[in-house]
């Protein structure tokens, strides 16, 4: 049987399954979260301590920037904004369980969509930095012989970061499915008591950690298929020195 919310427009049926609905939900609550704290740090007096949200706020921001620039250097800081935007998203998708929801990362789809947009953002960054030239030199690294092994390794990253999240969800998910089929043939006064500190682990710990898995993984992957500042200080230089000559 289909899950999900059904639509008729038009004389036809549009099914929108669980998943995508909560995640539709929390986009559009991480929107609207984002423009309300936007307009309160504008109206915020920088002279002070921020307070309350705006605190936690600093907090959160700050502690992203520290991990961003540990795992990828000082000189990629410029992607903390979207590591930011990712773990806000993952946090509510793998917590969204609590609140009854179906969580949009027990979707293979959805995990799936996230890992490319890293692999999207490995390969683009690799050539950004290293020209067309080192990206495909990177391949036959130590030695030539192992190209294709080195393809395939690559080809497997988003596979490997959308199963580990998905299965990891999806078995947290099914595993309180069980205990509450089994508990509620039990007793139901039983519930609260063994069903609920489950959700501690499978639904907020667990959560967490993907979270964290999910994003150290992405930074490390774009990191280390990118140039060190001084292979990228020299291809500046080389340039600048062709388009002088």
């Amino acid at each position: 049987m289909k899950r999900g919310i059904l639509f008729h427009a038009n004389g036809q049926e549009i099914w929108l399954h669980e998943s995508l609905f909560t995640t539709f939900v929390i986009v559009i609550f991480l929107t609207v979260l984002s423009i309300w704290l936007g307009a309160k740090i504008k109206k915020a007096d920088y002279r002070k301590k921020p307070e309350g949200i705006l605190h936690i706020t600093e907090i959160l921001v700050e502690g992203v920037r520290n991990l961003t620039a540990q795992v990828m250097g000082e000189h990629n800081l410029g992607f903390a904004p979207y590591m930011l935007s990712l773990g806000a998203f993952l946090v509510c998708a793998n917590l969204s369980g609590l609140l009854g929801f179906v969580p949009p990362t027990s979707d293979y789809n959805v995990t799936l969509a996230l890992a490319l947009i890293t692999f999207v953002m490995i390969h683009f960054f690799s050539v950004k930095t290293k020209g067309l030239g080192g990206y495909f030199k990177q391949f036959a690294e130590p030695l030539a012989i192992l190209t294709p092994i080195n393809i395939l390794g690559e080809l497997a990253n988003p596979v490997s970061l959308s199963f580990r999240l998905f299965g990891n969800i999806l078995s947290g998910m099914l595993i309180m499915s069980l205990v509450y089929q089994g508990l509620s043939k039990i007793s139901r006064l039983l519930i609260p008591l063994v069903a609920w500190p489950l959700h501690g682990y499978f639904d907020v710990f667990s959560g967490l950690l993907q979270t964290f898995i999910f994003l150290m993984l992405s930074m490390t992957y774009i990191s280390s298929n990118m140039a060190d500042p001084e292979e990228m200080a020299e291809r500046r230089a080389a340039k600048h020195s062709a388009e002088v000559k």
